[in-house]
């Protein structure tokens, strides 16, 4: 994998604040920043903060922050964008007072996955994404647990896609989030090997 500089991403939309330090880079999500298309809320949101780099077929994007969260919806991860109407966000989201690691896998309107991780709270955790073929994987781990499979979803082959971290705080301000890494790299060459 190669690390890549904060610098070399571009904001979907551009967070309230942004701090790089030697250990990071912590982002200030704005309130009420969120991706969400339609499915059983009715609205579309896309002021979610990503920072996105080309992410090309037989590549992987891994994104590595540290798991601070407190209120209703606070999310980070990964963000896998095509345009409006076709995207994968995959993290850590904290609903009903519960982390939860999942995916929203969005194609006109948006599918969310969630499983409950409680015990992942103040870890560092790293999110990998792999491109390959009609597919994007999505894997999961923290700083003391291995690898998990977190979701298989669609995606075009031809479709130019870029990917990178990203924050969402849809119902409160000063949310903070410190990501300690963000790498690319080859894709897994398997989707079910024992790690990547």
């Amino acid at each position: 994998m190669r690390e890549l500089a904060w610098s070399e991403g571009v904001w979907t939309t551009p967070p309230a604040h942004v701090v790089r330090g030697e250990d990071g880079l912590f982002v200030t999500a704005s309130q009420g920043s969120d991706a969400w298309r339609v499915t059983s809320y009715g609205f579309v949101h896309d002021s979610e903060h990503a920072l996105l780099v080309p992410f090309p077929i037989d590549t992987a994007v891994e994104v590595t922050f540290r798991l601070d969260f407190t209120e209703q919806f606070d999310q980070a991860g990964v963000f896998v964008r095509v345009d409006d109407e076709h995207w994968t966000k995959a993290g850590i989201e904290r609903s009903d007072g519960v982390d939860g690691l999942g995916a929203v896998v969005t194609r006109g309107t948006s599918d969310w996955s969630l499983a409950p991780v409680p015990g992942w709270s103040g870890q560092l955790v790293t999110m990998r994404v792999s491109r390959t073929g009609d597919a994007l994987t999505v894997r999961a781990r923290t700083e003391i647990s291995p690898w998990q499979l977190v979701r298989v979803a669609p995606l075009d082959p031809a479709a130019t896609a870029a990917a990178g971290p990203f924050c969402c705080a849809p119902t409160r301000a000063g949310l903070t989030v410190h990501f300690t890494s963000w790498s690319v790299g080859a894709a897994d060459s398997s989707l079910h090997q024992a790690s990547p």
